[in-house]
């Protein structure tokens, strides 16, 4: 499994399996929202935005605001990160786009990366 990863260059997130999309969305979040592995050093409540690129096929503006930071070595399988929080009108988009694809694994108590 792949954990989609932040470049801060272009500030582009591109998930391009269902696996990787269902470890990172975060359902529970009001809005949505995604955990994105990185290593940078964001403060909560920081906002932020980034072009979500998800299958290959779809390209959303995306604004978000930090929720929560997983630091490194936090002793767990979690891998450190951020979680954003969907906070535009584009991202409602988004959001719906990444609920379609995960509607078969609604009910799964797969682990993810944020609960």
């Amino acid at each position: 499994m792949t954990v989609p990863e932040l470049d801060l260059e272009t500030l582009t997130i591109s998930i391009k399996d269902k696996s990787a999309l269902y470890s990172a969305y975060m359902k529970f979040v009001i809005n949505g929202g995604l955990f994105i592995s990185t290593g940078h050093d964001y403060k909560i409540g920081q906002e932020i935005s980034f072009s979500l690129n998800l299958m290959d096929e779809t390209f959303y503006p995306i604004v978000g605001r930090i929720i929560w930071k997983t630091p490194p070595h936090s002793g767990s399988f979690k891998p450190n990160g951020i979680g954003i929080q969907f906070i535009n009108p584009e991202s409602l988009l988004a959001k719906n786009k990444i609920e379609s694809y995960l509607s078969d694994l609604s009910k799964s108590d797969k682990p993810t990366y944020t609960m």
